[in-house]
């Protein structure tokens, strides 16, 4: 990339698209272009031809997506599908009508087969069926992809997918009804430890920042107590607090900081263009995305007693079995990324560590 070229990031205000941003600064990108919601509404298909027609960017990083955990993957199907598939046709299709030199297009790791080998290489790609409380969006990503490789076989775009593995940074949601684990873990383990020791400042400073549906911080103890007994924080009649998570515990996931996956988003955008990663020998074109992870994983119990361990919750943790695991591992193979010259630099407890620290210091 030219260090002065105009480069468009979609989704700034997000846990990647944030790290890019403060990334592309450290490494002297200056002209970074954003916009917020309320300045671009990237469903609107208008406005995005709009957007890209008067500012004429020269490279795009499309981060922006609707995301979520298993319970927001499994309750808001429609909306998952559906505005996950307007922003990428928006960003990407008038990314081409106006000349944009390249584009990266941010995946997710779940577009595999819930039951392909391990670790997951590049083309297992729509080998097997989904995992189903994700699959619509997926889907969307999987639709993403191809239109990425589409795109550049038919219009000679330079546009490159990368799918990365669970994620997690500042600029995370906490959201309880619609996180991911190891932001919800965190939360829920400070709100556990911050129970255990009847700490109501801490509790109620947490909820200041993000209510839980309408409940914050001037809500009573009893509507307070109701509220985190409904997410699993429970504390019985002598005082003891017990955190129950969905699932088994035994599910294995990778994790891979945001601040790495940024650096590895503008590695690939500085050294990697699609011609690179065409197959030889073949006239079919496909499974040209790019594996974003450290190739290393652990189960969600491990997780969660790590997460314990950096939080001083003391209390008990139980695993309510009745609840969906999802999918029981994908472990990214990340050895075409690796072949690309880059491999992550973030250790996992070092990582979660500065996460939390920024959580309370916010809270």
């Amino acid at each position: 990339m030219e260090k002065n070229g105009k480069i468009y990031v979609a989704g700034h205000r997000g846990l990647v698209g944030s790290a890019i941003v403060s990334g592309l600064k450290k490494k002297g990108y200056t002209n970074i272009l954003t916009k917020n919601h309320a300045e671009l509404e990237l469903i609107d298909q208008q406005q995005v031809a709009d957007f890209f027609k008067n500012e004429k960017p020269d490279y795009v990083v499309l981060a922006a997506a609707k995301v979520g955990g298993i319970m927001a993957n499994n309750t808001y199907r429609a909306q998952f599908i559906y505005e996950n598939m307007q922003i990428q046709n928006n960003i990407i299709h008038y990314a081409w009508k106006n000349g944009v030199k390249k584009l990266l297009f941010l995946g997710s790791s779940c577009i595999y087969p819930k039951n392909a080998p391990q670790p997951l290489k590049e083309n297992y790609l729509l080998t097997d069926i989904l995992e189903y409380t994700n699959e619509p969006y997926a889907i969307a990503k999987i639709a993403g992809i191809k239109m990425i490789e589409s795109y550049n076989i038919q219009y000679g775009t330079n546009f490159v997918s990368v799918m990365p593995t669970n994620l997690y940074g500042p600029h995370d949601n906490f959201d309880l009804e619609k996180s991911h684990v190891l932001p919800a873990l965190i939360r829920k383990m400070h709100l556990g430890k911050a129970m255990h020791t009847n700490n109501w400042h801490a509790i109620r400073a947490d909820l200041e920042h993000y209510p839980i549906e309408g409940i914050n911080h001037t809500a009573s103890e009893n509507e307070i107590l109701a509220i985190l007994q409904k997410y699993g924080i429970s504390r019985s009649a002598n005082g003891d607090v017990t955190i129950t998570l969905w699932g088994s515990g035994k599910p294995r996931r990778e994790f891979l900081h945001s601040e790495d996956m940024a650096d590895a988003c503008i590695h690939i955008m500085e050294t990697t263009d699609f011609d690179d990663l065409k197959p030889e020998n073949t006239n079919e074109i496909r499974n040209t995305h790019i594996n974003i992870g450290t190739g290393a994983d652990l189960t969600i119990a491990e997780l969660a007693e790590l997460i314990k361990k950096i939080t001083g919750f003391e209390g008990q943790i139980e695993w309510d079995q009745t609840k969906p695991d999802g999918t029981y591992q994908k472990l990214l193979d990340v050895s075409k990324l690796h072949k690309l010259g880059w491999q992550e630099k973030i250790d996992l407890e070092e990582g979660i560590s500065s996460v939390y620290k920024e959580y309370i210091n916010y809270t």
